[in-house]
């Protein structure tokens, strides 16, 4: 698939818990991504806020992962098959190196937030 032929609805990211808290482990699935370049975005900062929520000072790469696929959350582009962006792409680095705010800054990207501020007529 490509950008010119987006699922109705637009692209859909699954977010998934690794702690496995949820029914097999989707937590939500957010719709409305008018591109896969912006839903593939939005999952590699998903996944990088997530890493960096696991990180704790003085951890080591083993012990991130660990505490990572323990702890963390993962997501996913639906039905985007190889042009879908996978953690496990990524991943090692994301533990290499701490990110910084606009590496996590899914909140951004996230088609609810827009959604919300085209009610109010508000960009910010």
């Amino acid at each position: 698939m490509s950008d010119l032929f987006a699922p109705e609805g637009g692209w859909r990211v699954r977010i998934l818990d690794l702690s496995g808290g949820a029914t097999d482990n989707v937590v939500e699935e957010i719709g409305g991504f008018p591109t896969l370049m912006h839903a593939n975005e939005f999952a590699r900062r998903y996944v990088r806020d997530s890493v960096e929520l696991c990180r704790a000072p003085g951890m080591n790469t083993k012990d991130l992962l660990e505490a990572w696929f323990a702890w963390g959350e993962d997501a996913e582009v639906i039905d985007a098959a190889e042009g879908g962006w996978r953690s496990a792409n990524e991943l090692g680095d994301f533990a290499d190196r701490p990110a910084g705010a606009e590496d996590r800054d899914w909140r951004a990207l996230d088609p609810r937030r827009l959604d919300e501020d085209d009610a109010d007529g508000d960009p910010e």
